[in-house]
């Protein structure tokens, strides 16, 4: 899939629109993190550098499944884009709800939740690894029942430059719009680290699924937004964002004593023991079931397992 923040006109755009929220946040006295936003810009340059070097995979495989499909919807039918757009905000909302509840996912997706400042330059912190997540293998599906792959890219790269306005502090809520579209309020709950925020509303340009699936919550004033991994990750140095969760995940591998804690490592989801003191961890939650914890950087919402023969002692 082609970065959907590579266009020179939406970079324009983007750019001013951010120069307007900075002076917001100067004059409301939010402030602002230029660490944190050298970070950013590092991050985004490095993606644009890593989609440009694996994005064909991605291609290779979707043409391929499309190739199987029985049926293929015309492209020059303004319906098939109609529903097309609806079925992929289906197949985006699994695979972010994936990407939280899978570790190999949340490896890489950790780091979009690694900010701790909630600013419309955030949300091009994404992650250089992507591609070898392979939670792009969701949309695997909507090429075999006949999208083609040129539409699931264009209407993916709409959905993804909508969801840069939604990163934003600014922009309160929009009456009528929340109960069917994702808003920048449902969107600053989805980077809470408060347990009642955690692991909710998935959504791109639509919330009805997180409606319909049980995982929306919604913005409360008295339950203020706290931003960021439920252990801070204060560096704003790009290879630590991007590779913190990777060198957990794969230290919890390495120690893992047994074939199924190897895989719960790997493929569970993530959790977090106590961070060693010479390693800083970092963890993005969920909660309210019993939770275990491992060095994922990320609580884990889920019944309890039975006792673990290695770290992961008790989620």
């Amino acid at each position: 899939m082609p970065n959907a923040q590579e266009s020179v006109p939406f970079l324009i755009v983007a750019a001013a629109l951010a120069l307007i929220e900075f002076a917001w946040r100067k004059r409301s006295g939010l402030g602002y993190d230029l660490g944190a936003f050298g970070g950013h810009i590092g991050i985004m340059v490095g993606v644009g550098i890593s989609r440009a070097l694996t994005g064909f995979i991605i291609a290779a495989v979707l043409f391929a499944a499309f190739s199987f499909a029985p049926v293929q919807w015309d492209l020059s039918d303004w319906r098939t884009w109609v529903v097309g757009f609806l079925v992929l905000d289906f197949f985006y909302y699994w695979q972010h709800r994936f990407s939280h509840e899978v570790r190999w996912g949340w490896a890489s997706h950790s780091v979009h939740h690694s900010t701790n400042e909630f600013t419309l330059p955030a949300s091009f912190r994404l992650s250089w690894l992507s591609t070898f997540s392979l939670s792009w293998l969701v949309y695997v599906p909507m090429a075999l029942m006949g999208f083609s792959p040129i539409l699931i890219t264009v209407i993916l790269a709409i959905n993804l430059r909508f969801q840069y306005i939604l990163h934003t502090e600014a922009i309160g809520k929009l009456g009528p719009l929340e109960s069917i579209f994702n808003t920048p309020s449902h969107h600053r709950v989805h980077h809470g680290s408060n347990e009642e925020y955690l692991d909710k509303n998935y959504g791109g340009v639509l919330i009805v699924f997180d409606r319909l699936f049980g995982t929306f919550a919604e913005e409360r004033d008295e339950n203020p937004v706290v931003y960021g991994l439920t252990k801070k990750l204060e560096s704003n140095n790009p290879f630590v964002i991007i590779f913190h969760e990777w060198i957990n995940m794969g230290r919890d591998a390495l120690s893992a004593t047994t074939g199924r804690d190897i895989v719960r490592a790997l493929l569970g989801r993530p959790s977090d023991p106590e961070p060693s003191a010479e390693t800083p961890r970092v963890e993005q939650a969920t909660s309210s079931l019993p939770q275990e914890q491992s060095s994922a950087g990320h609580l884990s919402q889920r019944a309890p397992d039975p006792p673990p023969t290695n770290e992961y002692q008790g989620i």
